[in-house]
Formats: structure tokens, sequence, C-alpha cells
């Protein structure tokens, strides 16, 4: 199987970078493809391919935005601890990650669709949360946070505020 363009886009970044001398984006880029390199592992054990198990674009999409949420999740946590060190180091992390993501959507995006799916599954009630993010989900995959889409539709069908 051939790699995938993502993956062959960011292994030559980060030669360039390393020829650049960038050593954050270096850092970055190989946490990233040791993370890449992790999920093909998991891939080929879980479905007991021989050979090599390569991850498709969406896969490794999948991956950045589990590292991006890592970064952001450890941003907040140092701000509390006042290490602003390692919340520029996270940020600067971050950053390069997101290069490599699909554009996100802005919440007035999100709300339309969510709006339109809570319409479209009848969603009344908090208690329809589950069937209405098991539709939302794979639209808007890599390119809204699930914590983010889970926030506004709670609160979409809590306030019942669907015009």
């Amino acid at each position: 199987m051939q790699n995938s363009k993502l993956k062959i886009k960011i292994q030559n970044e980060l030669t360039a970078n390393l020829k650049k001398g960038d050593q954050i984006t270096v850092s970055t880029l190989r946490m990233l493809l040791a993370a890449i390199l992790n999920r093909e592992k998991e891939k080929k054990y879980k479905e007991k391919i021989e050979g090599e198990a390569e991850l498709t674009d969406e896969e490794i999409i999948e991956v950045i935005s589990s590292e991006a949420k890592k970064r952001k999740e450890a941003i907040c946590e140092f701000e509390k601890g006042e290490r602003e060190d390692l919340v520029k180091k996270e940020k600067a992390e971050l950053e390069i990650l997101q290069q490599y993501l699909p554009e996100q959507l802005s919440e007035e995006e999100l709300k339309k669709i969510i709006k339109e799916v809570i319409n479209k599954v009848g969603a009344r009630e908090v208690k329809d949360i589950g069937k209405t993010m098991a539709e939302i989900m794979p639209q808007v995959k890599g390119r809204a946070a699930g914590s983010d889409v889970s926030k506004i539709v709670r609160k979409l069908l809590v306030q019942d505020d669907r015009d």
C-alpha cells in the first residue's frame, strides 16, 4: 500500500526543518510521526494485517486532532499552574499541528449544522444528545472538536432554542 499524501508531506517538512534547524517544528513533527506509527501498529494488530498497515489521510487527521487536543488540555493545565514557559511551548506545538488539520468550522457554521441535525432526528431533550451527536460527528469530523459540538448540542436542547 502507498503512503498517504499527508504522511509524505509531514515527512518532507520534517526533513526540510531539520536542515533549517527549527527545533520546535522538528520535535513536534517527530512526535506526530511517532503517534502515526503507533496508530499504524494498532491498526495492524487489530486487523491482523500482514506487512505494513498504512493509515488513510482521514485516519492521520484523527491522529493530528488527538495530538492537538492533548496540547489544548496541557495549555489549560499549565496556565492553571502559571507555567508560562510550558504554555508557550505547547501553543507553538499546537500551531504547527493545526497546519495539517482541515479548516475548522466557525461557531455559527457549527450551530447551523447542529440545528439541522436536531430537527432531522427530532431531538427534543437532553436525553437525545447521543443520537444527535452520532449524526453530527461524521459531518464535522476533523473540523470541530467533539467537546465543542457536545456543548452546543446540550445548550440548544436545554434551551430548546431551535429556529
